[in-house]
């Protein structure tokens, strides 16, 4: 009789990184900004995410693919 050990697959989710950064960022009114971060109400991207702002961009940071598909259309309309 042979018994076979079954190795179950790494699984991650695609919200975050190991070091617990956003996948994406995402595009918000700037005004809106500085009053998550502070008071810790919540946000509302142009993509329809609503959360807190804990942390800010960097130049090269990925943007969310959905909030940049909106911004870019509005650029388009002014």
């Amino acid at each position: 009789m042979s018994t076979e050990t079954k190795v179950r697959p790494d699984s991650t989710t695609d919200e975050s990184t190991d070091d617990d950064t956003p996948k994406f960022f995402h595009y918000v009114k700037k005004n809106k900004i500085a009053e998550s971060a502070v008071m810790g109400t919540h946000v509302v991207a142009l993509c329809g995410e609503v959360f807190p702002v804990t942390r800010s961009a960097k130049p090269g940071s990925p943007v969310c693919p959905e909030c940049k598909k909106v911004y870019e259309g509005l650029r388009k309309g002014e």
